[in-house]
């Protein structure tokens, strides 16, 4: 990720394939669905949000992706470098991984 290089990247699949990004604690995550995308905040509630994020749950927010520039745009970058502060302000300890692609996906 561009924003923190040193964050990890998880990819799985299970009702959609996703990557999801961390420090410490995953603060952003990308899960692709078959007819449509989100960029999600793992922590949303918490963000300074001018009206792009959506959701109900306690934490978890989404911005939902149509166009590139649902997402690409300066507005969704102030969100994306907030929740990596977020997520450095809430470390406990420094990572034992750094910079890593992890795949859960399974090879067929």
């Amino acid at each position: 990720m561009s924003f923190y290089p040193e964050a990890s990247e998880l990819l799985y699949h299970t009702h959609a394939l996703t990557a999801v990004f961390s420090i410490s604690e995953a603060f952003v995550m990308l899960p692709i669905y078959k007819e449509h995308m989100n960029w999600g905040f793992h922590k949303g509630t918490l963000l300074p949000d001018e009206g792009l994020l959506r959701g109900t749950g306690k934490l978890i927010r989404h911005i939902p992706v149509s166009e590139p520039g649902d997402y690409r745009n300066p507005e969704v970058a102030e969100l994306i470098k907030a929740a990596i502060d977020l997520d450095i302000q809430d470390m406990e300890k420094p990572p034992k991984k750094i910079g890593q692609t992890i795949s859960k996906i399974k090879r067929l």
